[in-house]
């Protein structure tokens, strides 16, 4: 069982990965902003297994999210989602997000089999 950190502004979303991820017997801790999950991360003093954020959400965003936790933890198993919006495409916001840092990518939409392949590649790659 890992603790998870979610972070992403998509309430349905974030609801329906908390349930798979809780399926697999994680524990997920779910934040709604970059801003409020890097003050829970900083709160629980990094004290999660792995961190999931969207690349697109209002005020800090995920780039500035997986900069940030690799700053401070940078071994730390990071996952960035991204669906894209109007004039970035999903697969832009991915390729950011793997030179700001994170461990591996997905684009919306994905599946639970998707999910579970990139968390368990990315816990396994934070403890090397």
């Amino acid at each position: 069982m890992a603790q998870i950190l979610l972070i992403d502004d998509d309430e349905l979303l974030r609801d329906t990965l908390r349930q798979m991820l809780e399926l697999d017997g994680h524990a997920v801790t779910e934040a709604s902003d970059g801003e409020q999950g890097l003050a829970l991360f900083r709160s629980r003093g990094g004290r999660f297994d792995a961190v999931i954020t969207d690349m697109l959400m209002p005020g800090i965003d995920g780039t500035r999210v997986i900069v940030e936790l690799r700053r401070s933890h940078p071994d730390l198993a990071v996952i960035a989602i991204s669906g894209g919006r109007r004039v970035l495409s999903p697969q832009f916001n991915l390729e950011t997000a793997a030179l700001a840092g994170a461990s591996c990518q997905l684009s919306k939409p994905f599946s639970r089999h998707d999910l579970q392949s990139a968390l368990t590649q990315a816990m396994a790659a934070s403890h090397r």
